[in-house]
């Protein structure tokens, strides 16, 4: 088993989307996990940013670039285009201002990598309908009540959010995550019904 292996399974696949010796900046890097394997075995040149201090310890005790910041206050201390890859893994949906974020995403990289739950998938939509409470499933394992998520969306949904603030979708890869850090099955077939999570590869309109 290789250390990406080690890795969530959509980890995998974005590590798979990023070519070697890029400049990448990984938003919400907790430990820093991601990051370090695009550095050790892909040869790329990463940053991060994160919140907590005890992941940012963790991160930099690998030797990584991270520093603290709340990604609701932007980017402002990064030049435009200074990233090939910005990577936004299982965060969108936490942040205040998500429309911000993709934004200075296409502001400061060249393609930006996010990764996000669909809340349109079939048993999201069957047990709200059928047991009249908010879901919980292996892609979104929270209560209503200690959930970090605070905005909802499907791969629709996302399709027109990106639309609206300036970006345009060059690979959109829906996934049945199964056992959500072991394996992936990419869907084919009305994704926005049967995909659980998603990862898309955005660049800038124009």
């Amino acid at each position: 088993m290789t250390a990406a292996n080690l890795l969530r399974a959509d980890l995998q696949l974005v590590i798979s989307l990023v070519a070697p010796a890029s400049r990448v900046l990984d938003l919400g890097c907790g430990d820093g996990s991601l990051i370090a394997h695009l550095r050790d075995e892909r040869g790329c040149d990463v940053r991060g940013i994160e919140l907590l201090p005890q992941e940012i310890s963790a991160a930099i005790a690998q030797g990584l670039s991270v520093v603290q910041a709340d990604l609701d206050e932007g980017l402002a201390g990064y030049p435009d285009g200074a990233f090939d890859y910005v990577i936004l893994s299982q965060t969108l949906q936490v942040v205040r201002n998500p429309s911000l974020v993709l934004r200075e995403m296409l502001r400061v990289g060249t393609h930006a990598i996010v990764t996000f739950p669909n809340f349109g998938h079939w048993r999201v939509r069957g047990y709200l309908a059928l047991k009249g409470r908010m879901p919980v499933s292996d892609s979104i394992p929270f209560s209503w009540y200690d959930t970090p998520n605070i905005h909802h969306t499907t791969l629709k949904d996302f399709r027109d959010f990106v639309a609206a603030n300036g970006g345009v979708i060059e690979q959109e890869i829906p996934l049945i995550a199964g056992e959500w850090r072991e394996r992936v099955r990419r869907v084919s077939f009305a994704p926005n019904l049967f995909a659980d999570t998603a990862v898309a590869v955005v660049r800038a309109r124009g």
